[in-house]
């Protein structure tokens, strides 16, 4: 079943938030970009980062990439919303 009120809320304190940890991790935090993905009943964040920093981002077995996914949702709280994080290629 689809939430159809998913698609009218944006998760700007999610993002804002995620553009933030992820950008301040990076060497390159111009290259940083997240796109919102809200077809699904739940909103996906959608991550990339410059090349070479894919790496930063994930961390030692993914530890930094579940640190800022925990982070990320607890922002999403304020918006009021579930979100999933992926961090693309």
């Amino acid at each position: 079943m689809s939430d159809p009120d998913v698609g009218n809320r944006i998760p700007s304190h999610a993002v804002a938030t995620l553009e933030h940890v992820t950008r301040s991790v990076v060497d390159d935090p111009d290259g940083v970009s997240v796109s919102v993905d809200d077809t699904d009943s739940r909103v996906q964040l959608n991550v990339t980062v410059a090349d070479g920093d894919m790496g930063r981002v994930i961390g030692k077995r993914g530890r930094m990439a579940n640190a800022i996914r925990t982070v990320t949702r607890a922002a999403a709280v304020r918006d009021g919303i579930e979100v999933d994080i992926e961090f693309v290629d």
